[in-house]
């Protein structure tokens, strides 16, 4: 099993099956979660807060700055389409924990705003993970610069 063909193939069946507005869903997905990065700078003592009254303990100050970074780096890099996969990557632990072991404390119910907010976030970096980051993005204009971004 050839990993980089097998790569090559997923995106080039990515590329001929991925509408434009997807990409507009991408950008938005990227926003949200620059924006979520942005309150979380605002505001670390909450998030601190919040880690500390999980397993985590005293790991909730190194924790409350990666998630802040990882949000607002890899919210741009997402929104503008750039290692899109890469960015999703150091995204998937923090929203993974988010689902898992902070927001279902609060219990499963429609209420839970946050946690439903963080397993539609969880669910769209699965998609995007898997699909690529699609023609209206830098990571297509790098690999194809011979074609226009409108076509």
């Amino acid at each position: 099993m050839n990993l980089s063909r097998d790569m090559h193939t997923l995106e080039h069946w990515a590329d001929t099956h991925h509408p434009l507005w997807i990409d507009f869903l991408r950008i938005g997905l990227g926003l949200f979660i620059f924006i979520k990065g942005v309150f979380f700078i605002q505001d670390t003592g909450a998030i601190q807060n919040l880690l500390g009254q999980n397993q985590f303990g005293w790991l909730s100050l190194g924790l409350a700055h990666y998630v802040a970074f990882a949000h607002l780096v890899g919210g741009i890099l997402i929104a503008i389409g750039l290692v899109t996969r890469v960015a999703i990557l150091f995204q998937l632990p923090i929203l993974i924990g988010a689902v898992f072991f902070i927001n279902s404390l609060r219990g499963f119910s429609a209420g839970n705003v946050e946690l439903w907010i963080s397993v539609l976030v969880l669910a769209l970096l699965i998609f995007f993970f898997i699909f690529g980051s699609g023609r209206f993005s830098v990571d297509h204009l790098i690999r194809k610069p011979e074609t226009d971004i409108l076509y």
